[in-house]
């Protein structure tokens, strides 16, 4: 297996609503990520995008991208219809071929397009569930209920994982939401879809993320520091609901088995985790000890750019990596309703 780093990262600032073009939204991002590794877009060798036609509101909407990227002189590009995290997996496994040495990975999406809790409801079974039109946050919202009843968390432990993120948000320029509360205001706070509160809740934003992989030397020469990708693994569940269990997360456990998590500490781990108590089943999922700082950035609940959020975990794990901060980290990236997809990132430094 090629070694294989992620040098450089850029995002964009997490707004509620734009008027904004994809295109729009992606060519300083891009831009950035590419100055950020001193790089320009001829030391690119393949590029991959992730986002969704669904939130776009016109098929083939992922081609107009290639307006932001050039297309000229002719690029090697791709797509895939999911979190620019998954568009990472694919330019890590095109590197691991040996075709190529640098990949540049983005994703983005613009949730306020439409109400993102019904546009979810696309993803769900079309001839069982579908039909009945549940909404993102009412799935969540089961799935809760069935965590508290079992034992497996607490409204006490929700609102303490709500804390956490949004006070760590306080220091993110990025985050859509922040803020510095107890946990009796948390805690008493009106139930939006019983038994989430609002803060329980993903902050949805319209963002992009960009990231550059490289391959061994070449990673060594452009930074002083690559966040090298140890292991990475994508698993999945049954998309009918009443095949899965509510209460725990088996493809997360056996993608981080499979990454390597366990093999050592874990420094930082952020986790692509868009409701409070699935941060609680993921902890566990992953296997992660009190001694890993979760989300530092804030995570989903403090914004939640849909296919970009994934992303940026991976950026911000790799950021830690990078600048000294942590020494391994995981960047996690999630799909589907009650976390279907998990997608498992370990990063280290040398």
């Amino acid at each position: 297996m090629r070694e294989v780093a992620i040098i450089a990262s850029a995002q964009a600032d997490n707004t509620s609503t734009t008027t904004s073009t994809p295109v729009e939204m992606l060519i300083p991002v891009i831009q950035q990520v590419l100055a950020n590794a001193s790089m320009t877009k001829t030391d690119i060798g393949f590029w991959c995008h992730g986002s969704c036609d669904y939130m776009t509101g016109q098929p083939f909407s992922f081609v107009s991208a290639v307006d932001a990227l050039g297309a000229w002189p002719p690029i090697i590009e791709s797509h895939v219809e999911a979190d620019g995290a998954f568009a990472l997996y694919e330019a890590w496994l095109k590197i691991q071929t040996g075709e190529i040495d640098t990949a540049l990975v983005f994703g983005n999406g613009r949730s306020s397009s439409g109400d993102i809790n019904r546009i979810l409801t696309l993803q769900l079974d079309p001839y069982v569930v579908g039909p009945l039109w549940p909404d993102d946050r009412s799935i969540a919202a089961m799935q809760a209920r069935a965590c508290l009843e079992s034992g497996v968390v607490t409204e006490r432990a929700m609102a303490e994982v709500a804390q956490r993120n949004h006070r760590n948000a306080l220091t993110n320029p990025k985050a859509l939401r922040s803020g510095d509360h107890s946990i009796e205001a948390l805690m008493a706070a009106q139930l939006v879809a019983d038994p989430l509160r609002e803060l329980d809740c993903p902050a949805h934003a319209d963002g992009v993320t960009a990231v550059i992989i490289a391959a061994g030397d070449r990673a060594r020469s452009l930074v002083a520091r690559p966040a090298w990708i140890r292991g990475i693994d994508h698993r999945i569940e049954s998309q009918n609901l009443g095949n899965r269990s509510m209460t725990t997360l088996p493809s997360a456990a056996l993608a981080a088995h499979k990454a390597g998590v366990g093999n050592d500490k874990i420094d930082v781990a952020e986790l692509h985790a868009p409701y409070s108590h699935q941060e609680l089943l993921l902890t566990t999922a992953l296997g992660l000890s009190e001694s890993t700082t979760i989300n530092p950035s804030g995570g989903a609940l403090c914004a939640n750019p849909m296919m970009s959020a994934g992303l940026a975990r991976f950026a911000e794990a790799a950021t830690r990596v990078m600048n000294g901060t942590a020494d391994r980290a995981i960047g996690h990236a999630s799909s589907g309703p009650w976390m279907q997809q998990n997608l498992v990132c370990v990063l280290e430094g040398e």
